[in-house]
């Protein structure tokens, strides 16, 4: 998860919560708005939601070599 920078500079920060003998209850966003003690912190770590969009497009696009690779890795493993 990514800290989401928004138009009106509000972040939205991934926040897990987890039960006292740590097991995963839960993955959220909390938003933080400018102002806030913790906001500088996030910003450093923010991307837009244009910048997610794009490093996904290029994940997608820049995948073809590790995918085939993977894929001849699986059906070597299922023989």
């Amino acid at each position: 998860m990514n800290v989401i920078r928004l138009a009106d500079g509000t972040l939205r920060v991934p926040q897990s919560l987890a039960s006292d003998d740590g097991r995963l209850i839960g993955n959220a966003y909390v938003e933080i708005s400018p102002g806030d003690p913790e906001y500088d912190r996030w910003l450093a770590e923010s991307f837009t939601e244009e910048q997610l969009a794009e490093r996904r497009r290029r994940w997608r696009d820049d995948n073809d070599d590790l995918e085939r690779e993977f894929l001849a890795f699986k059906a070597d493993q299922e023989t």
